[in-house]
């Protein structure tokens, strides 16, 4: 599981446009990598809101927002169009990405087990590494903090 001032592992993923993404591709920004559970979700969707409305902070502090789930990406572009959200989604459907980030883990519902995403946020600096890490994030406020944090960078 890569830590702060790791080099943060490399990723070639299909975008919603089914383009492929790398983290390489995106060198000399920064990155916001945040996992999430699932497309159109209330979380999931108030915190894709969050980093939208933020988007042109964002690019405007040099950094790219790329929200990473196992949706599909035919899933990832309705998610998209539907709420008109100005960030980058990748499809990891085969979770090698979120195993890689240490963000696949048991979770419990009702008592029950399963295993799924821990909602995280990665900060990556414009030379791939990483800068700060948000675990088990709460939605309310963390595009802000986030924002801060690139604008410290």
């Amino acid at each position: 599981m890569p830590d702060v001032n790791d080099k943060a592992p490399d990723f070639s993923l299909p975008t919603e446009s089914g383009d492929t993404l790398s983290l390489k591709s995106l060198k000399g920004k920064a990155v916001v990598l945040y996992f999430y559970p699932k497309d159109d979700t209330p979380g999931c969707t108030q915190e894709a809101l969050g980093f939208t409305a933020l988007a042109g902070k964002f690019a405007k502090a040099g950094a790219v927002i790329v929200g990473v789930s196992k949706d599909s990406v035919e899933r990832h572009r309705k998610f998209i169009d539907k709420h008109e959200l100005a960030v980058t989604l990748v499809s990891d459907a085969d979770g090698a990405l979120c195993a890689t980030y240490g963000v696949w883990v048991e979770k419990s519902l009702y008592g029950r087990k399963y295993m799924g995403i821990e909602r995280a946020t990665f900060l990556i600096d414009g030379k791939g590494v990483i800068r700060q890490i948000w675990r088990k994030v709460k939605v309310k406020g963390h595009a802000e903090e986030v924002l801060a944090a690139v604008k410290a960078l």
